[in-house]
């Protein structure tokens, strides 16, 4: 798979899981941050719905950087950190119209750190030439039920 400027991506499918509550997605989440090491960006795509808070919620309370309960969406916010060193970004690109508004975020900073920077709305990064360390792809299934796809991308 290419993206821009003759940049060559390799796409490893680590894992594939359906979970069928909150609470197994949440558990999910744990247990994959013990694969995670900082610097670490995690790009979380899906439809509205799909469990990307939920699972973020599990990944940061798996980090140790907050407990589940205090993780919220930072969707006006569009970022909320959490812990302190390593620290634990949060980021949601879901009301980002374009790739102008993008470049006003700051995110090239979050991106410089030792921190494990999570992306809801990952997609809308684009052809972004930094390339995802970790793509997980969720899907709503049907009630509770969600697929949730963990791939390794590397440049």
């Amino acid at each position: 798979m290419s993206v821009g400027r003759g940049t060559r991506l390799e796409v490893s499918k680590i894992l594939e899981v359906v979970t069928h509550s909150p609470e197994e997605t949440l558990a999910f989440g744990r247990a994959l941050a013990g694969e995670l090491q900082p610097p670490c960006l995690v790009l979380l795509e899906g439809e509205l719905g799909s469990g990307k808070t939920t699972l973020a919620k599990g990944i940061v309370a798996g980090l140790g950087a907050a407990r589940e309960e205090e993780v919220t969406s930072p969707s006006f916010t569009l970022v909320h950190e959490y812990g302190r060193e390593p620290k634990v970004y949060h980021v949601d690109l879901y009301r980002i119209e374009n790739p102008r508004e993008l470049e006003t975020l700051g995110l090239d900073d979050l991106w410089n750190q030792q921190a494990t920077v999570i992306v809801e709305w990952g997609e809308k990064l684009g052809d972004n030439p930094l390339a995802p360390r970790v793509r997980i792809q969720l899907e709503y299934l049907a009630d509770e039920d969600r697929r949730i796809l963990v791939e390794r991308v590397a440049s």
